[in-house]
């Protein structure tokens, strides 16, 4: 008898989400009884704004939710995201240059898939989000990693990225504020980055989705507004998931020039159709309504970020860069690497996230995830009372 035929070997080099497995665990741990606090996961803890949830409420009772509806998107809620793009990036786009995605993972997908064909390079400022090389890889691309440390506040110079420009390079990832570093571009760095990327004719696929999120009156300056010519070769990304406490609603979107959204519209109307008509309802009332309740959770992440870098400063042999946005920190942990703490003795990032993770009971992901070692990331997106006291469990740890 004939063997079977292989699986698909693309699909077979990709990676499980490593974010998503270290959050999994601990919530494994948790079901067993393990006292765990987990900083895995990039996800608010607060409820989704009861408005919100009234106008999914009110979508499920319109018979219109249950069809099919145009695969771009819901009509109001892209001229919603063109007005929020307008407002918050300082791009003016039709509502035609909108996709509404299932996600921001999937217009990040749709983006490189849009923009980078077989052999390309596409530049990827390190650390960076860990699905981001595995969709270039999808897009048969090649990422290659652009890496800058604690010295620099985890930016990239254009110096940095010159030099790793080469004559297939095609494309480029700017995230600001940056997951998993928290760190923020200022506006003249921004606008460098931009015209260098006009200079050589190289896309830019920008997640936003964190832009809302910036403390100690930081503005997270977009791309497109810092240079604006360079938008007829950029994709914004960007969803409702951060901001509102919605991860779990699955609304994210992409703006771009016309012939790049024509051809991800395509895409998009044979691998998914339209988002539920449900959750597109809601987002447009998120983006639509009352910001009161985002701005409560930004106060809110500004006050345990205050406290988590504090906390975390005291422990010798952490360098904890101050995070101006999103809702991570990003030590750099390789003061603690080579000692000995409770018997073990970590050399790397990832062992050392599994040492916290079996003495002090505290879910970390290791900066393998997000590129080199030697680093972690921790979100400040769980509780008060639980953000110090799993802190003050590393503190006693590395005593």
């Amino acid at each position: 008898m004939t063997e079977r035929a292989p699986l698909s070997r693309k699909l077979s080099a990709i990676a499980e989400s490593a974010t998503l497995k270290v959050d999994a665990k601990a919530k494994a741990l948790k079901a067993d009884g393990k006292a765990i606090i987990s900083y895995a996961a990039g996800e608010p803890d607060f409820a989704t704004p009861q408005f919100i949830v009234d106008a999914a409420a009110e979508a499920l009772a319109d018979p219109a939710s249950y069809r099919y509806t145009p695969a771009p998107g819901l009509p109001a809620l892209r001229e919603a995201i063109a007005a929020k793009t307008l407002r918050d990036s300082g791009l003016e786009v039709s509502p035609s240059q909108v996709i509404v995605t299932n996600g921001g993972k999937q217009s990040v997908y749709q983006a490189f898939q849009a923009v980078v064909n077989p052999g390309d390079e596409v530049l990827l400022p390190a650390p960076y989000w860990t699905t981001y090389p595995e969709a270039i890889r999808l897009a048969d691309g090649t990422p290659v990693e652009v890496f800058a440390g604690a010295d620099q506040e985890y930016k990239v110079t254009v110096e940095q990225l010159e030099a790793a420009r080469t004559a297939r390079t095609t494309a480029l990832v700017f995230v600001s504020p940056s997951n998993p570093t928290g760190s923020v571009y200022t506006a003249e760095e921004t606008r460098a980055i931009g015209e260098w990327a006009l200079e050589h004719g190289i896309w830019i696929i920008s997640d936003e989705i964190y832009q809302n999120l910036t403390y100690e009156g930081v503005t997270a300056t977009s791309i497109v507004e810092a240079v604006p010519e360079v938008a007829g070769q950029t994709i914004l990304v960007n969803g409702v998931a951060k901001t509102y406490a919605m991860t779990g609603w699955r609304v994210g979107w992409m703006v771009g020039p016309a012939d790049a959204i024509k051809i991800a519209g395509n895409l998009q109307s044979h691998l998914t159709s339209n988002v539920n008509n449900v959750a597109q309802k809601a987002a447009i009332a998120a983006l639509n309504g009352p910001q009161t309740e985002a701005e409560q959770f930004r106060e809110a992440f500004d006050r345990r970020r205050r406290l988590i870098v504090s906390e975390l400063s005291k422990i010798e042999g952490l360098v904890v860069p101050n995070p101006l946005g999103a809702f991570y920190v990003y030590p750099d942990v390789q003061g603690l690497l080579g000692r000995t703490w409770g018997g073990v003795t970590p050399t790397t990032s990832l062992e050392l996230a599994d040492l916290i993770l079996e003495q002090a009971e505290v879910a970390v992901v290791p900066g393998e995830a997000f590129g080199p070692s030697g680093y972690i990331r921790m979100s400040y997106a769980l509780g008060d009372d639980q953000l110090l006291e799993g802190v003050q469990r590393l503190q006693r740890l590395f005593s």
